[in-house]
């Protein structure tokens, strides 16, 4: 069934990228890069279906070579961290045919990116485990008129309130970075995000199929639902029978989602129940517990023992609850309608933050495994050190690596927080058990209520013979003599 993924990533050289690298694995290709000499050959790599270079009007020719315009890209940019390349990664529907999604990913770049100015390069994934995808690496750099790169920014002086230029304890003038391009102002990712929802609806509307995607959170949607986790490569070794931590995850979840749904429509239908009941003739409590309890003669034994239960549960229910009238009642039903709310938010909430806490907890582990190498490093001697990156340039890259990752995340620390983020961990995941408590206590009072309910109707229901008789009786006193 289609679902809704649209991941936007930057490509820096900071972060050690090298977007000739990154284009060469997505296209498959065997592409050199002029910038560090270094040849990247993923031409075997599967599962490629389409590749295709998208340029603007003013782009050179050139640029339709995957390796001219990448290494282009690259060379343009002087600084270490410099930005090279943009990607949005998103998902095909799978009801759509290979062409048909070739189709939607190559509109969707044109439309998207490249009548913005934008360089495009579309590559279209499916190895078929029924996850089509295509990625699309845009330029982050203007082109002039004339095809060669603008700027992506450019600085305007400060002003003081007299007009002139504020000068600086440096001697420079105080100024600010204005943009050329609205490319990485923030509201471009929800513009993007709505557009490609907009164009998967569409094509799933043209060629008749019914499903539809969202872009939105289940937050934004109103749905009460805890949103599932993107399976990306897992799901492959899912389908092969393999199980995975992310697919016990979403299995997890599915069976939450499904509990949750259950319990909001016997909640509405409690809720519509008690709406439709005329508040002035409802039965009262008292009689609503007799009808519970009584017709019990012809019932089993074991039958007798399950009403005795439900009725004793009843009762409690409404002493806990202090509940004594339909009016309380309803009010007790839109309580109980709101914590379901609230259970599958908090969820949602604690889901969040435990990913975020394993990613960090992961790096600490990858961080701890290589920090004895990189130690060592600094106690060889200069002549040994060239040697000695050689041999473990694996485990320092991996390093520098988490250990940048790490750094990131210290919020201000200046050591990491390995047990603190534990104890945080193992907190959530107590809390989870907690929730999932609550859940069973409401389903356990949306249990009492259904079995009220069930009583109120076994008093409406002998009632109803005797309202009959009343109207036939009014009827013939108020008949036409003939």
């Amino acid at each position: 069934m289609a679902n809704y993924h649209l991941q936007i990533k930057v490509f820096s050289r900071g972060n050690g990228a090298s977007v000739v690298c990154k284009q060469a694995y997505r296209a498959g290709e065997k592409l050199e890069s002029e910038y560090d000499g270094r040849k990247h050959d993923y031409s075997k790599k599967p599962g490629i279906i389409h590749k295709e270079i998208l340029l603007p009007e003013n782009a050179p020719q050139e640029f339709i070579n995957r390796e001219v315009l990448w290494n282009a890209v690259e060379n343009i940019e002087k600084q270490s961290n410099a930005q090279l390349a943009r990607e949005i990664e998103i998902s095909l529907p799978v009801e759509l045919t290979p062409k048909q999604n070739i189709a939607l990913a190559v509109k969707f770049a044109k439309d998207t990116f490249v009548k913005k100015g934008m360089c495009a390069d579309v590559c279209v994934h499916d190895t078929k485990d029924g996850n089509p995808h295509a990625h699309i690496t845009v330029t982050m750099r203007p082109l002039n008129e004339d095809g060669t790169w603008g700027a992506k920014a450019k600085k305007e002086y400060i002003l003081n309130e007299k007009g002139e230029k504020i000068k600086l304890p440096s001697g420079e003038f105080k100024t600010k970075k204005i943009s050329t391009t609205d490319w990485n102002e923030k509201t471009k990712a929800e513009e993007w995000r709505s557009k490609w929802a907009e164009y998967q609806n569409k094509a799933l509307k043209h060629y008749g199929h019914e499903v539809r995607v969202d872009h939105r959170s289940y937050q934004r949607q109103g749905v009460e639902q805890i949103p599932t986790v993107h399976m990306g490569s897992a799901a492959h070794m899912e389908r092969n029978g393999i199980r995975t931590e992310r697919g016990d995850k979403n299995r997890q979840i599915d069976e939450m989602n499904r509990e949750l749904r259950m319990i909001k429509g016997r909640i509405n239908k409690l809720q519509t129940w008690l709406y439709e009941q005329p508040l002035e003739n409802a039965p009262a409590m008292s009689d609503i517990l007799k009808s519970i309890s009584v017709n019990t003669e012809l019932l089993s034994r074991t039958q007798k023992i399950q009403n005795l239960k439900a009725f004793s549960d009843v009762v409690n229910f409404l002493k806990e609850n202090r509940l004594d009238s339909m009016e309380a009642l309803t009010d007790k039903i839109t309580t109980l309608h709101q914590e379901q709310y609230d259970i599958a938010g908090a969820i949602k909430q604690q889901d969040r933050r435990l990913s975020t806490l394993n990613t960090h907890l992961s790096y600490v582990k990858a961080y701890n495994q290589v920090k004895p190498i990189h130690k060592k490093l600094s106690t060889l001697k200069p002549k040994d050190q060239a040697a000695y990156k050689e041999k473990n340039a694996a485990a320092l890259k991996q390093h520098d690596t988490a250990y940048k990752y790490l750094k990131e995340h210290l919020n201000g620390r200046t050591t990491i927080p390995e047990t603190a983020w534990r104890a945080e961990r193992a907190e959530l995941k107590q809390n989870r058990y907690t929730l999932a408590e609550k859940y069973y206590n409401l389903k356990a009072d949306v249990k009492s209520l259904e079995t009220i309910r069930r009583g109120a109707e076994k008093i409406v229901n002998r009632a109803e013979p005797t309202r009959r008789q009343q109207q036939q009786t009014r009827s013939r006193t108020q008949a036409p003599e003939r």
